[in-house]
């Protein structure tokens, strides 16, 4: 059976695959993929069927040596990607060679690269999912130097394409796209306009679980708490500081704080590029 020997892992490298689906009720979150949509362009680009495990460096850093000859893709932030030494291309099917090196150097936009290799990289499964929850510490230990990582059996069906266009990724400032959340009446009429004309900032609390951004105040209506309840992608919750958390992949079930807005899940994917310092801007769906 090929496999990947990892040399280097960079700031964080995970397992990731579509997530762990339908557990909520037992307090266990989706995880899986941050963004959904490279991490399946990887898979497609070596004929994986939906689903296959893969790995997600965040900003790149991620370096491995094959075991056995091994067809991969890097997707994902644009960045320096490297087959022994040589140039290669992000989106295209990499052919690598028993003991090969493949290098994801960091990426000049984006935050978070993946690499997909046909087969899929074949841990075992917790609960249905090969995925790392770094908030719920469920799934495969994150990746580190020294790991070897086996890889399933190819699928029956060959790639069909050498390469695959993206699309274009944006650089400083990013437009996300929101409905106001289920408890936007928590907050006064100018702090939702605020939210919807201002600038906020990723900074550099921002993992998995979500994203601190840093931007005006946004006042509440009301005092008190809530309760808490469920939470999803995207969410903005607003804590007493002020200060908006971006829930991401690995965000908890509930929360208490309210949420004033939720990014719609087609823009989830550049909320999860967004690397510290990237400005964001909100613009209301109607």
């Amino acid at each position: 059976m090929a496999a990947l020997e990892v040399l280097e892992t960079g700031v964080l490298t995970t397992v990731q695959d579509a997530g762990r689906v339908g557990h909520a009720s037992l307090g266990v979150g989706r995880s899986g993929a941050a963004d959904a949509v490279s991490y399946a362009l990887a898979n497609r680009l070596v004929a994986n069927p939906p689903g296959a495990a893969a790995l997600e460096a965040t900003l790149g850093g991620l370096r491995v040596r094959a075991r056995g000859a091994v067809t991969a893709a890097v997707t994902g932030a644009p960045g320096p990607v490297g087959v022994d030494g040589r140039a290669a291309a992000v989106n295209t099917v990499l052919h690598l060679r028993d003991g090969a090196e493949l290098r994801v150097g960091v990426p000049d936009r984006g935050l978070r690269s993946y690499l997909a290799v046909r087969g899929g990289v074949s841990v075992p499964p917790v609960l249905g999912s090969r995925s790392t929850d770094t908030l719920a510490g469920l799934g495969p230990d994150r990746v580190t130097p020294g790991t070897v990582l086996p890889v399933g059996a190819p699928p029956p069906t060959p790639p069909v394409v050498d390469l695959a266009p993206d699309a274009a990724f944006p650089g400083h400032e990013v437009e996300l796209r929101v409905v106001l959340g289920p408890r936007h009446d928590w907050f006064t009429p100018d702090a939702v306009h605020t939210l919807l004309n201002g600038v906020y900032v990723v900074s550099d609390r921002t993992d998995r679980v979500g994203a601190r951004l840093l931007g005006p105040p946004l006042p509440r209506a009301r005092a008190g708490e809530l309760p808490s309840e469920g939470m999803v992608p995207g969410a903005l919750q607003i804590p007493h500081d002020g200060d908006p958390v971006l829930f991401l992949a690995d965000h908890p079930v509930t929360g208490g704080y309210p949420v004033i807005a939720v990014v719609v899940s087609a823009d989830l994917r550049w909320a999860a590029q967004a690397r510290p310092g990237t400005r964001l801007r909100f613009r209301r769906l109607r």
